[in-house]
């Protein structure tokens, strides 16, 4: 008997705000696909996700940061029609800037942040429309719309996100009127183990601007609910978002013209 609600494909299960999806999902009777490196964390949550809820649940160790895992991750999505959730969760944080970061960890930073997420809502996104039924989540951060935060020390991080929230917007477009729902969730700073991967200290953050990740996912999935594109869960002033799109979208018909601006067209003075 196959499952009403489908299944969900969870990236970075193991733990934090992906193993708080999968939480989530079971109770509300999705089957699982969790996906990321750590199998035994994967394991034992499956385990007692099942006991407790009953639904299937299958784990699929992958390092996202490699390609052929990557591809592996890919098919499962294009050719399992019980799939109808992508929960883009995996993703990384590093110690410092750009600056003050390697080559090869921007390399795996920009892999895992941007390209894989973008593979995966790509493959999963022709998938739903070709079925016509189907719903990605993607998570972001609110650094990418405030990538100043920290002294800068997050713009690399935030630029990876503000990535995350252009594909969003981009493929809800895309998927309106054809049974594709696309979600962008903007999550603050949340108690999670990304802090320590990333060498920072958590507690370090006030307690007012720190979100438990329980209270996190239980909102973001309000804004699922209810069908929102842009979910950020701790700004309480929804009329602030509202007002950034409409003075983003009234920029629109200024931002590709024939002649350069009137402000440009005399040189500064020596």
């Amino acid at each position: 008997m196959s499952n009403s609600l489908g299944t969900a494909l969870v990236t970075g299960a193991s733990t934090g705000i992906g193993a708080t999806y999968a939480d989530r999902l079971a109770r509300r009777g999705y089957d699982l696909i969790l996906v990321a490196r750590n199998a035994g964390r994967m394991e034992a949550l499956a385990t007692r996700l099942r006991a407790e809820t009953g639904v299937s649940i299958d784990v699929l160790p992958a390092d996202l940061t490699a390609a052929e895992d990557v591809a592996r991750v890919e098919r499962r999505l294009a050719e399992d029609s019980s799939i109808t959730l992508l929960v883009n969760n995996a993703g990384m944080s590093l110690p410092g800037g750009v600056v003050e970061s390697s080559p090869e960890q921007i390399r795996q930073l920009i892999t895992l942040n941007v390209q894989t997420p973008a593979q995966l809502a790509s493959a999963a996104g022709r998938a739903f429309l070709a079925r016509g039924k189907g719903a990605i989540v993607n998570i972001a951060s609110v650094l990418g719309l405030a990538p100043e935060l920290g002294d800068g020390s997050y713009g690399l991080y935030g630029g990876t996100k503000a990535f995350l929230l252009a594909l969003s917007q981009g493929l809800a477009v895309q998927g309106r009127g054809k049974g594709l729902y696309v979600q962008a969730v903007l999550p603050g700073a949340t108690r999670t183990e990304i802090w320590e991967r990333s060498g920072k200290d958590v507690d370090s953050m006030p307690a007012e601007m720190l979100m438990e990740v329980d209270d996190l996912v239980d909102a973001a999935l309000i804004g699922f609910d209810r069908g929102e594109e842009v979910t950020i869960p701790p700004l309480a002033d929804e009329g602030q978002w509202e007002a950034l799109q409409q003075a983003r979208l009234a920029m629109a018909p200024g931002l590709s013209r024939r002649e350069v601006a009137a402000r440009y067209r005399e040189p500064v003075a020596a």
